[in-house]
């Protein structure tokens, strides 16, 4: 099966761990999104702490257990550049519950950000730290 995802995105989960990976690409299938972020370095991590965007140094970012995702709005020429990315959370709900229906498909425990009391994210998924220490 040919990618759904752009190559862009392709590079920006390089690293991550290919249940993630199945269950992007599933997901694409059904809501458009980009790859926002996959792999992280511990080095970038310390910087989104800092300026409030993560609380935490230990992100499942620096393992390739987590990615980043953004609704995106296509404008008709299938380039993430030039369409709209948007973060308002209807919208993430709609990648949430695509990535929800993708992992419980490919038979993969996934965490959204978005469930999160604490500190929501809506963006962010994760592979289950009970099922991927």
């Amino acid at each position: 099966m040919r990618s759904p995802l752009s190559i862009r995105d392709q590079q920006r989960l390089a690293g991550v761990h290919p249940d993630l990976v199945r269950v992007v690409e599933r997901a694409r299938l059904a809501v458009p999104f980009i790859v926002v972020e996959g792999l992280r370095t511990k080095e970038r991590q310390a910087k989104l702490v800092a300026i409030g965007a993560s609380r935490t140094l230990n992100s499942r970012h620096l393992t390739g257990h987590a990615v980043d995702l953004a609704y995106w709005l296509d404008d008709g020429d299938g380039v993430p550049e030039t369409g709209e990315v948007r973060w308002d959370w209807p919208l993430a709900r709609q990648v949430a519950a695509a990535m929800k229906a993708a992992a419980e498909a490919e038979g993969v425990a996934l965490v959204w950000g978005g469930d999160w009391a604490s500190f929501p994210d809506g963006p962010h998924f994760e592979l289950d730290r009970r099922s991927y220490p």
